[in-house]
C-alpha cells in the first residue's frame, strides 16, 4: 500500500482555526459564568449560602458583615435585678433605639440584636432571674422596638429601668462604620410588661 500524502498546509490551516474557535467559545462561557479570574485561570467557585445561591447583600441592608463587635455597657453584678416572682404576667423585651444617629435599617437590626442578646447573656448569668428569662422563652420571646430622641433620654430610661429592678443594657457602638465610638445606640429592657410600660409605655413605635 502506498504512503499517504501529509496533509497540505491548507488542510492544517483549518484544522487549527476550527480548534481555536472550539477552544475560545469554551473559555468564554468559562469566564462568563466566573471560572477564571482576570488572568484566565481557572478559580475556585464559591457559594456564599448553604443551599448554593451566590448571595450579593447591599451596602445599606446590613451592619456590614464582619463590622463592629458592639459592646454593651460595663458588666454588673446583677443586685439590681428583681425576680419578679409576684408578677404572673407576660414578660417582654423592649428595644429604644436612637433615632437622632442616622442610623440605616441594617444598622439598626444589628444594634437590636447586639442588645437582645446582651439582655439575655446578662440574665443568664445571674441565676436569681432565669425564672423570668424562661417566662419570656416560654412565651414566644415578644420585642417591641421604640423611638427614643436621644442619648440623654437614653440614660433616663435606663436609669428608670434599673431603680425598677429591670434588666437594662445599653450598647455601645464601635464605631468603625457609620456612627461615631463609644456612642450608645440602643438600650435593651427586659421584664414583666406592667413594669417595662412604665419605662416605655410612652414612646411610640419604631
Amino acid at each position: 500500500m502506498a504512503d499517504k500524502p501529509p496533509p497540505s498546509l491548507a488542510a492544517v490551516a483549518i484544522a487549527s482555526g476550527i480548534l481555536g474557535v472550539i477552544v475560545g467559545y469554551f473559555i468564554g462561557q468559562g469566564s462568563s459564568i466566573g471560572l477564571f479570574d482576570s488572568s484566565g485561570n481557572p478559580k475556585e467557585v464559591k457559594k456564599s449560602w448553604p443551599n448554593s445561591y451566590d448571595v450579593k447583600v447591599h451596602a445599606d441592608s446590613s451592619d456590614e458583615a464582619d463590622d463592629e463587635e458592639d459592646e454593651p455597657e460595663e458588666e454588673g453584678d446583677g443586685k439590681e435585678l428583681k425576680t419578679f416572682d409576684d408578677r404572673n404576667e407576660e414578660v417582654k423585651l423592649v428595644l429604644a433605639v436612637r433615632t437622632d444617629l442616622g442610623m440605616t435599617k441594617g444598622k439598626i437590626a444589628a444594634q437590636c440584636g447586639h442588645a437582645t442578646l446582651a439582655c439575655y447573656k446578662y440574665l443568664v448569668n445571674h441565676p436569681p432571674s432565669t425564672t423570668l428569662l424562661k417566662r419570656w422563652e416560654n412565651n414566644g420571646q415578644p420585642k417591641i422596638a421604640v423611638q427614643c430622641k436621644s442619648e440623654e433620654e437614653l440614660e433616663t430610661l435606663q436609669a428608670l429601668a434599673v431603680s425598677l429592678g429591670l434588666c437594662a443594657r445599653v450598647i455601645h457602638d464601635a464605631g468603625r462604620t457609620q456612627i461615631a465610638a463609644g456612642s450608645a445606640t440602643v438600650l435593651g429592657l427586659l421584664g414583666p410588661k406592667s413594669v417595662v410600660d412604665q419605662v416605655t409605655g410612652h414612646l411610640k413605635l419604631l
